[in-house]
């Protein structure tokens, strides 16, 4: 297949540096994002001539896409000077591909989210949407095949583009073609509860890769572990580690802004003081009702704490903040309901007319986020199983004055941080309940020192050097 654009450094996602609204006259209005790879492309320069193939997600995408069709990139007044190629894919593929496949099955396969003994149910309509989740991720080949320079680095993104690789491969065999995940890979024996095509499907679409990007080990070792029963095993495919750190500067620069600094203010009325007239305590946990973030387990131990150690009522407050995700799928609206009932239950059985034990935010607010992380004296990260969290980084490095973590085992941020941190088993909830007393108990000067070691090594791999590091491995590779 020709390349009709010639581009010498190519990313390829889901979810584009940019997404679209339709105003009341029907004029469309471009929205930039931020993350990892937007500070990765930004750092590899313009001269690079790099593209970013990602998905229309809604309709204000869709009529972005055709608008801007026929291998058109979108203007570069609405990527803030990226060059990006949105595809319009049929609403119902994608809906297929996106919520039926990539994250209703391979997202609960790879965070171990089933309940087994009633699901999965690989049946018909499993087959009708994987069929949409392959040719989801073969209209990206495509455009991937067509905007691609001779030799040209691709650098292909997370679970929902498994199969991009393979197809790339048979396409463009002279590109240099990299993927990386960003969640948990399951061991092989969960793995394999997929059906055996599927599984080797998905193993054989990664391994059309040149090198395969992991954020820990741990990972990096469950998918070899998974390629062993296939012939050749993971063959010239090279696997790599490179946890991403958080973005030291943006954080700290964004944290001392003024917005943060008034939701500090409205924060710390809503907290209170203690009945002798002392700052309360914050016990932080920011996070989306992701059912791998085990936020129901973690109220559960906030309850059994606040039961075990009465000296902590009324000297401690949980601001949980937990925005709303995924709630077109039944499960995360039964999980979100749930958060709020058993918040709203504690408040009831503990609460005074002074104190409100569980402060719950549902309404996704960066700035709120980030005056929450300044405030905290323990912040609470305790999800059943996590590809890295961000939020275990983001905490130390913006901590006004030191922040305990509790930290799952569970997550891929424990392998780098565990050390400093007050380690957890997500699944126990009495255990969870004595690390909070722990953190809370912790000396000032403790808590400020771990604090220290915590961001230096949350901020090791900053995401600009994160994404270069993976580019350079991989532009190395039959260089």
């Amino acid at each position: 297949m020709a390349s009709t654009h010639a581009a010498e450094v190519l990313v390829a996602s889901n979810r584009g540096p940019v997404s679209y609204q339709v105003d009341e006259e029907g004029s469309l209005h471009a929205r930039r994002g931020g993350g990892g790879l937007v500070s990765g492309l930004s750092a590899i320069g313009p001269e690079a001539g790099a593209v970013w193939v990602c998905a229309a997600l809604g309709d204000a995408d869709r009529e972005a896409a055709r608008r801007y069709g026929d291998g058109r990139r979108l203007p570069a007044e609405d990527t803030g000077g990226q060059r990006v190629r949105m595809l319009d894919i049929a609403p119902d593929v994608f809906a297929d591909a996106y919520n039926g496949i990539a994250n209703s099955v391979l997202w609960f396969v790879h965070h171990m989210l089933y309940q087994t003994p009633l699901e999965p149910v690989f049946d018909a309509e499993f087959r009708r949407q994987w069929a949409s989740y392959e040719a989801y991720n073969r209209a990206f080949a495509q455009a991937l095949a067509e905007e691609a320079a001779e030799g040209a680095a691709v650098v292909v993104q997370d679970y929902h583009l498994t199969l991009v690789p393979g197809m790339l491969r048979d396409l463009r065999p002279d590109l240099r073609i990299g993927h990386f995940s960003h969640t948990p890979w399951a061991p092989a024996d969960y793995f394999r509860m997929l059906p055996d095509d599927v599984a080797e499907q998905v193993l054989r679409g990664m391994l059309g890769a040149d090198r395969l990007g992991f954020l820990t080990e741990r990972w990096a070792r469950a998918f070899a572990g998974c390629c062993e029963t296939l012939p050749g095993g993971v063959g010239d495919t090279e696997i790599g580690v490179h946890g991403l750190g958080a973005d030291a500067d943006f954080l700290r620069e964004r944290s001392q802004r003024a917005d943060v600094s008034e939701r500090m203010a409205a924060l710390r009325e809503e907290i209170g003081a203690a009945p002798d007239g002392g700052p309360r305590r914050a016990i932080v946990r920011v996070d989306r009702t992701e059912l791998s973030k085990n936020i129901v387990r973690g109220l559960l131990a906030y309850r059994r704490l606040l039961e075990d150690r009465p000296e902590w009522r009324e000297r401690v407050v949980h601001v949980a903040f937990a925005y709303p995700s995924r709630q077109d799928l039944e499960v995360y609206r039964t999980y979100t309901a749930r958060v709020r009932e058993l918040a709203e239950e504690i408040n009831a059985e503990y609460g005074t007319p002074g104190w409100k034990p569980v402060l719950l935010h549902v309404e996704d607010d960066f700035a709120r986020s980030l005056a929450a992380y300044r405030i905290a004296d323990v912040a609470l990260v305790n999800p059943i199983r996590d590809g890295m969290n961000l939020v275990a980084k983001e905490v130390p490095v913006v901590s006004d004055a030191g922040c305990a973590l509790v930290l799952s085992r569970e997550a891929g941020a424990f392998a780098e941080l565990g050390e400093d941190a007050v380690a957890v088993n997500p699944y126990d909830v009495v255990g969870t309940a004595r690390a909070l007393h722990e953190a809370l108990s912790m000396p000032g000067a403790e808590r400020a020192e771990r604090t220290k070691r915590l961001a230096a090594a949350a901020t090791a791999l900053p995401p600009s050097q994160w994404f270069l590091d993976q580019l350079r491995r991989l532009e190395r590779l039959n260089g």
